[in-house]
């Protein structure tokens, strides 16, 4: 151990095996509930990263943005329904290194200060967060780090020139790095600051790697080319000179396919994302090669010990012990929100994600009256507990959420909760039985909320999208729904989907758990034992080195 901090600040020897210095840019980092710098699953998967290259001892810092308003609070009407508030944050623990760089936004210099989270706080790498919110900038300069995804596209371009250029020169500040890891597309203009310092499109090659996270359109930007040129997105490079460099002749520019153009190597986040990533881009002219790289989750940080140890002994008196106690613990959460008293020895399934259209929250509403007759079994009874939160201006998201409310408003085992943040998200993981999956795919790029409900006992269903190819047997360590014919309209996917989701919870999932404890405790233990080390994020944290970063 080393006896001071290197410049860095890792208290730690670098362990041989990752000695090359890596900058890793993300806009969000989910490490912890008292740092409210994320929104969903980007970030918990970054979290995750920055912990194991911290357990790893790995040669790395991440660099992100210290949003003053967090991602937003999820509170509630009257009625019950969402109600998005944005609340100013404070941290004592993140700490002043003195360092200050400058950008410009429109043309204008805007000052960035960065701030260390140390390793010995969360167990992570050394992190620095950026903020403009600082007396020396002028008010609407102040306001680019105040929220996460703000809706309005140029305060994005902004936060995007703060994150790259920004973060690379705090980077430089810190003796500077041998790889910059772009972990989505966010970062971009990054390139355009490692091209003023070294000239030419091989050199930034030979820097610069990317991670992809989402087919979505929403989730892939665009811009008009001239807005991000005024607006000093390409860092002073002439326009002509950026398209050269880009290939990009028209008027819109496409984040992603840009930074596939200007980095050595992407990856995709799972095997069958990779897959899709690669059939969307390789017909464009000049990308990098496209592996893929499983998303993984941070063991140590997700996993219940008393659970775990249950599983390693065989024992299923104390795994049933200890899963019953820790679905009291989120009961208490159900109680305190909802109001209502839920059993522990009743069938829970748990749906829990980022709310988008794609994802289908409400699959399992479809036809109402089954729903209420599988949940209104008195004999076998089933819970259910929605929790997530939609992007704060996606109305079509929150009505799907306010909806569930209404629903749960008629039924006495079913509730949806708010604030679905890392406390509540691990609470939920820990108490599911069932943790239910159910985007459209192939949609879904990964989907890594399953990976920590599997090191918990919470048997996956699913449909066969993201990383569940990878992982999951069915009937032994998971349920997979039959895989939709995705050539068909959405609705017909949706009903095909339905239909055999329901089949597979009232002919198979159900009985087995009220039925046969035996056969529910090995699919429990199987769930854990198959998730870990492969969908672990040491093992991702070691591939990212082997695969990106030294090839």
């Amino acid at each position: 151990m080393a006896s001071q901090y290197n410049r860095w600040y890792h208290p730690y020897e670098i362990n041989d095996k990752y000695k090359k210095r890596v900058a890793y840019f993300c806009m969000e980092y989910g490490i912890d509930q008292a740092l409210k710098v994320y929104s969903g699953g980007l970030g918990f998967l970054a979290g995750s990263h920055m912990r194991s290259a911290f357990e790893l001892r790995q040669n790395m810092v991440g660099i992100g943005m210290l949003w003053k308003y967090g991602y937003y609070d999820q509170e509630r009407n009257e009625d019950q329904t969402m109600r998005p508030h944005f609340q100013q944050k404070f941290y004592s623990f993140l700490e002043d290194p003195g360092i200050t760089v400058r950008v410009l936004v429109n043309e204008h210099p805007v000052l960035v200060k960065a701030l260390v989270l140390k390793p010995e706080v969360f167990g992570t790498v050394p992190m620095y967060f950026l903020t403009t919110d600082i007396p020396d900038n002028d008010h609407l300069a102040r306001t680019i780090t105040h929220r996460l995804y703000d809706p309005e596209p140029q305060a994005r371009i902004a936060q995007s020139i703060v994150l790259g250029i920004g973060g690379a020169k705090v980077v430089e500040a810190l003796g500077g790095a041998e790889i910059y890891h772009m972990n989505e597309g966010h970062a971009l203009p990054l390139a355009f600051k490692l091209f003023e310092d070294y000239g030419k499109l091989d050199e930034i090659r030979k820097r610069l790697v990317f991670t992809t996270h989402t087919p979505e359109k929403a989730g892939n930007e665009e811009h008009d080319i001239h807005l991000l040129h005024r607006m000093s997105f390409f860092n002073g490079i002439p326009l002509e000179e950026v398209r050269e460099l880009t290939a990009m002749h028209g008027q819109m520019f496409d984040h992603t396919l840009a930074a596939l153009r200007l980095a050595k190597v992407a990856n995709g986040v799972s095997q069958l994302h990779g897959q899709v990533a690669r059939e969307m881009w390789y017909d464009n002219e000049g990308v990098c090669e496209i592996k893929a790289i499983t998303n993984a989750q941070n063991f140590n940080f997700w996993t219940d010990r008393k659970l775990w140890q249950a599983q390693e002994r065989d024992d299923n008196q104390a795994l049933t012990s200890r899963k019953e106690e820790l679905k009291r613990q989120l009961f208490k959460v159900v109680a305190n929100q909802a109001g209502k008293l839920f059993r522990p020895d009743v069938l829970t399934i748990v749906w829990a994600r980022r709310f988008a259209a794609y994802k289908r929250a409400d699959l399992l509403v479809r036809d109402m009256q089954r729903f209420v007759d599988l949940v209104s079994n008195k004999e076998m009874p089933v819970q259910v507990i929605w929790a997530g939160k939609p992007y704060p201006f996606d109305y079509g998201a929150i009505n799907v959420f306010n909806k569930l409310v209404k629903i749960s408003q008629q039924l006495d085992n079913v509730a949806v909760l708010t604030g679905y943040e890392i406390e509540l998200s691990r609470k939920l993981k820990h108490g599911c039985d069932i943790w239910l999956n159910t985007p459209r795919r192939p949609r879904e790029a990964s989907g890594t909320s399953g990976m920590t409900a599997a090191m918990n006992g919470g048997v996956n269903v699913s449909v066969q999208d993201g990383w569940l190819p990878e992982y999951a047997r069915n009937g032994e360590n998971s349920f997979v729904l039959p895989i939709a014919d995705t050539s068909q309209p959405n609705e017909v996917q949706d009903n095909e989907d339905h239909n055999n989701l329901m089949r597979l919870l009232e002919k198979e999932i159900v009985p087995i758990y009220y039925h046969n404890h035996d056969r529910w405790c090995h699919i429990m233990k199987q769930s854990m034992r198959t998730v870990v080390p492969q969908f672990e994020s040491n093992r991702m944290a070691h591939q990212y080195y082997e695969e990106l970063f030294n090839s």
